[in-house]
């Protein structure tokens, strides 16, 4: 039997927060026995499997839990009780862009994210074209990418991701990067990969999206699985209580 790409199981996350109620490090120092603390349950026994060549979308409102859900399959958190298992590399499609700096040019930040998510810079010589002409930002490339729009960064951002030798992608609202045209690209991009036996973990808020893109949905509400199932199923028990 087939093991799934991506298991989760009883998976926890609690964040504690602590208000001291002063303005100054000092006042803190001097008031932390008395300092009044708070535990934040992000995520509550949460389970889930994505099967290789399975694009699964995980649904729901703003604090539901889904952002920390893929910080910890990204491996940017750890979880405080339950397990994971990931088979093969992963591709984040997180923050687009947000780690370039922003002094380097197009190119040289493809080097740096490309070497971050675990190609060398031969490999990374060899995509460069294909990167830049996926991104379609032409000569810019060889601009800072301060000077680049917010839509230029999305688009290198995505380029690079897609660029790298994952078995797994983590997408969160990653199609909505440029225009309706460049949107299509990526989708094509995103079932092409699906096709030769890649698993994708979809967020969006975008139901059409998701409804195009996945064949199973997960809701997650107030950091528990409230429903899974085939994706029409749940979206349309989402959309109801959204309604209310």
């Amino acid at each position: 039997m087939t093991e799934p790409a991506i298991q989760v199981r009883g998976l926890c996350k609690e964040f504690r927060l602590v208000h001291t109620g002063y303005a100054s490090f000092k006042g803190a120092l001097l008031w932390w026995k008395k300092r009044n603390t708070e535990t934040l349950k992000a995520l509550n026994d949460v389970s889930l499997d994505v099967m290789p060549g399975e694009c699964v979308a995980v649904i729901g409102r703003n604090g539901a839990g889904i952002s920390t859900l893929l910080s910890i399959l990204a491996r940017v958190y750890k979880p405080t009780s339950g397990g994971l298992k990931i088979s093969g590399r992963v591709a984040p499609l997180l923050e687009l862009g947000a780690g370039f700096h922003p002094d380097l040019t197009g190119i040289e930040n493809v080097f740096f994210n490309g070497v971050i998510l675990g190609l060398t810079r031969k490999q990374v010589s060899e995509r460069m074209e294909s990167i830049i002409n996926f991104s379609e930002i032409g000569h810019y490339i060889d601009a800072p990418v301060r000077t680049y729009s917010s839509g230029m960064l999305l688009r290198l951002g995505f380029s690079v991701a897609v660029h790298v030798d994952a078995s797994v992608l983590l997408v969160d609202e990653a199609l909505a990067v440029g225009d309706l045209e460049f949107q299509r690209k990526c989708m094509e991009r995103i079932r092409g990969f699906q096709s030769e036996g890649g698993s994708i973990l979809f967020v969006s808020h975008d139901m059409a999206a998701v409804r195009s893109a996945a064949s199973r949905a997960i809701w997650l509400k107030d950091g528990a699985v409230q429903m899974v199932g085939e994706t029409d199923q749940v979206v349309s028990a989402y959309e109801k209580f959204s309604a209310q």
